[in-house]
């Protein structure tokens, strides 16, 4: 297709060829002044004006070269035309999409001028119309678009009736990019078709959870396989590169050989080994006291504790050590719930030290008590080694929209029910005080926990206790069967995504010579279609 036509007019026995530069700025003074004389009111002398304008236009068709005024007369002929015959061709332009043509009246495409073949009606100019469309033929009235033609049969179908349907077999971004290139809104959906667009567009949006939730990411899933083998590269210019990479993959990823799985197994071992000496040491028979009467610790679960620590400062050292990357070691959360695991017992150890164990100074021993309790942190090690728990976290990260729908509606039935409460209650000596007093009750009837400490004993209040507990039902279910949804969804990817990661790392092992690879390739593959589906939840590098 040309922008600048060329065309051949053969005229008797003379062949004359007219190079026409048809931009629509040329001949501007015959454009912008057609010739449009007044109609006859007659309609037996309209239709002979009209049955003689086309006559005189066919003639100009066929003897185009007889003279350089015919181009100019062509096209007063045509205005008029169109101006006295709106079912007149000229009247109908024809677009290409993708090879498939079809033709367009002007009215129609006129009762939408904010979309893109709209627009196209009000164009002055090849700039403005190249805008538009990727080409165009002024002789044929016809403007190609390098798209999707079987989307352009549904766009066809809109300038057609006004509505417009849902491709079923194009996926949703798809369809939302079509329609926007078409400038048409998705207010034009039609009834049949918006629920079902809707409700795909909104489970769409679970593929890519950081841009919809704007919550800042360590991770980028959608190169994690890329990034970490990136990161492994940086090791052929460290000093024992290969033997630090080998060691970094040994502790970080379970599934790179056996020692890596023995060392997994060692580090569970003793995180559920601390939590235990934990447990037992706050027990009354496992207490010892010394000859002042003060208690101290177990000697065999004080070493068990001493052991358990050291483990963990020589995991945090190791890693902080063999990490390829300082920088995203420290960001990643991970790393740092280890370093707040041995936090304490430095601290502590330090005061201990420094002023005695028995040292009583105020709020500094309330705060060693404070640190000696932040030992419970421990339990959250589990988490790099339990894909629930990972999944679990970034299900409340990416979730906190429905978290905090969830909070409101508990405060606001808390705030309703405890006031109606109080004021059924407060004649009556069972606890209903004051409002402030009410909302324990109403946090745990709302809850549906109902510790029973306190209850209403008017009817009036057994009737707001049962609203209470009702609307608790409702407000607690609707929340939590979408945060559900999204921890499932989390949890399959994550799984397919750390046998991609496992597989990745077992290639590394292949290049090095020490291990096969086992793994299928197809999970990678699923990897790269996630997108930023499961953002932060992969194991750390």
């Amino acid at each position: 297709m040309q922008t600048f036509l060329d065309r051949q007019v053969v005229s008797g026995h003379s062949h004359v060829k007219l190079t026409l530069g048809l931009k629509l700025k040329c001949k501007e003074h015959i454009l912008q002044a057609p010739f449009h004389p007044s109609l006859p009111q007659s309609a037996l002398k309209r239709t002979i004006w009209l049955s003689w304008l086309k006559a005189v236009k066919d003639c100009l068709d066929s003897f185009f070269g007889w003279a350089g005024l015919a181009p100019a007369l062509l096209i007063m002929v045509n205005k008029t035309l169109n101006y006295w015959d709106p079912n007149f061709e000229d009247d109908v332009i024809n677009i290409n999409v993708g090879g498939l043509r079809r033709r367009l009246s002007s009215s129609a495409l006129s009762k939408f001028p904010d979309t893109r073949l709209g627009r196209l009606l009000s164009c002055d100019s090849e700039e403005s119309i190249l805008q538009l469309c990727d080409d165009y033929d002024v002789s044929a009235r016809e403007f190609y678009f390098d798209r999707n033609p079987g989307f352009f049969l549904y766009v066809l179908h809109f300038y057609q009736t006004g509505k417009l349907h849902v491709m079923e077999e194009l996926c949703v971004f798809s369809f939302c990019q079509e329609i926007e290139y078409w400038g048409i809104n998705e207010f034009f959906l039609d009834s049949c078709c918006s629920y079902r667009y809707h409700e795909r567009k909104l489970e769409s949006r679970h593929h890519n959870w950081d841009e919809e939730s704007e919550v800042s990411s360590v991770d980028t899933s959608p190169d994690e396989i890329l990034d970490f083998n990136h990161d492994l590269l940086r090791y052929s210019t460290l000093r024992c590169g290969n033997l630090r990479k080998r060691l970094w993959l040994t502790m970080e990823n379970p599934g790179y050989s056996i020692p890596s799985k023995l060392f997994s197994f060692v580090s569970i071992s003793v995180v559920l080994a601390s939590i235990a000496t934990m447990c037992i040491h706050s027990m009354p028979e496992y207490q010892q006291e010394d000859e002042e009467g003060n208690v101290k610790d177990d000697s065999v679960l004080q070493n068990v504790e001493y052991f358990c620590i050291s483990w963990f400062t020589f995991e945090v050292t190791a890693r902080l050590l063999l990490a390829p990357n300082l920088r995203k070691f420290f960001k990643h959360p991970l790393n740092l719930i280890d370093i707040i695991s041995v936090l304490p017992f430095y601290f502590t150890l330090l005061v201990d030290l420094t002023m005695g164990r028995d040292s009583e100074l105020g709020n500094l021993g309330k705060v060693v008590q404070v640190f000696r309790l932040m030992r419970i942190f421990r339990v959250l090690k589990l988490a790099r080694h339990s894909t629930g728990l990972r999944s679990l976290g970034a299900t409340l990260k990416h979730s906190y929209r429905e978290v905090g729908i969830l909070l409101l509606y508990l405060a606001v039935g808390v705030s309703v029910f405890s006031g109606v409460a109080y004021t059924a209650e407060k004649e009556e000596d069972v606890g209903f005080d004051t409002i402030p007093a009410c909302w324990w009750w109403g946090t745990v009837s709302m809850t549906t926990v109902g510790y029973g400490d306190v209850v209403p004993v008017t009817v009036a209040g057994k009737l707001a206790a049962s609203g209470c507990i009702l609307g608790g039902i409702l407000v607690v279910a609707l929340p939590i069967t979408i945060i559900f949804n999204k921890f499932s969804h989390f949890y399959r990817r994550q799984k397919a995504l750390e046998a991609a990661v496992r597989n990745s790392g077992k290639k590394e092992g292949e290049d090095s010579g020490n291990y096969p690879s086992q793994e299928s390739e197809v999970l990678s593959e699923v990897y790269q279609r996630d997108d930023d589906l499961t953002r932060n939840i992969l194991p750390v590098r």
